[in-house]
């Protein structure tokens, strides 16, 4: 068999009927020359970021220290559950979860790195990452596809965020620079392989129908972000109250972060929402421009606010 006809092969495989029940056999929507690149940057572990590294705002810091404290454990679940997935799969999803896995790795040890810093402040971050294992905890014994379904809402939800990072300056302005970099290029590389997971499930549920993929998938999307961003808020509130605010002072100023200014929860809602809507797949919002001007001189990268 040749390489064409493997990769024709896979397009077809990894479709099925639409999720909205349609007639049409649907394709993955990820392009078709598009190709993962494993970038394995290391930081300068010798540069102490200040303790409030983000604009020395106590609020910003709490928010991303606390989604930093849960990345390790989580993409380890991720490259455990792709790992399941391996056997069977057409060349070029399995050359790419080689890719993302090496991704993945290379992310775990850096906010390993930085989460070491944070807790180098006197930040207690241990039960950030114990709650992610509970959160996991929850797919034990439950079959693998169900692993893959809550891998896509994450793995959604971290592009989303990181496709708002790498469009509007505002979220990073002012925060210690090699702080940043760590979050800039982490988010290069999730939205880069946003769509790695999605194909996968595609090609391992391609003998259910429709409605079974969409409803699993919609359901726990729905289940484990709310879970997620949920104890994102409750662990950045828990770090607020280490720099002594009160927990109704925590709360309030956290939400304004969010939801108002600069409030990229609110700007991403639609974005998110999408992973509830038939039909979806994360490269229906092409934005492979955002990879290519991440790795320019950054001053040139910022693309403008939308």
């Amino acid at each position: 068999m040749t390489e064409q006809h493997s990769l024709d092969l896979e397009r077809s495989t990894a479709s099925g009927k639409s999720d909205d029940g349609g007639i049409t056999a649907r394709a993955s929507a990820t392009p078709a020359e598009h190709e993962l690149i494993v970038r394995d940057r290391r930081f300068d572990r010798k540069a102490m970021v200040p303790r409030w590294w983000h604009s020395n705002d106590p609020v910003a810091t709490a928010w991303y220290n606390s989604v930093s404290a849960s990345l390790p454990r989580g993409e380890a679940f991720f490259i455990d559950t792709l790992r399941d997935f391996r056997e069977g799969l057409p060349p070029k999803l399995a050359r790419e979860i080689k890719a993302f896995t090496a991704q993945e790795i290379n992310h775990t040890r850096e906010h390993v790195a930085f989460n070491r810093l944070v807790s180098d402040h006197g930040y207690n971050v241990e039960s950030i990452d114990q709650g992610i294992q509970a959160m996991l905890d929850l797919a034990a014994g439950r079959p693998k596809e169900f692993n893959l379904a809550i891998t896509i809402a994450l793995e959604h939800f971290a592009a989303i965020i990181s496709r708002q990072l790498l469009t509007d300056p505002r979220y990073l302005e002012g925060a210690d620079p090699v702080a940043a970099d760590v979050w800039r290029w982490h988010a290069t590389e999730e939205i880069e392989h946003k769509g790695l997971v999605y194909d996968i499930w595609l090609h391992a549920t391609r003998d259910w129908s429709s409605w079974k993929r969409y409803k699993t998938r919609a359901l726990v999307a729905a289940l484990i972000t709310k879970k997620y961003f949920g104890n994102r808020i409750r662990d950045a509130i828990g770090l607020l109250e280490q720099d002594g605010f009160s927990r109704r002072q925590a709360k309030w100023k956290l939400y304004a972060f969010l939801w108002w200014k600069p409030g990229m929860m609110r700007r991403m809602f639609f974005e998110w929402a999408a992973i509830l809507t038939p039909g979806f797949h994360p490269w229906k919002h092409d934005d492979r421009a955002l990879i290519q001007k991440s790795e320019s001189p950054y001053a040139d990268a910022v693309m403008p606010a939308e």
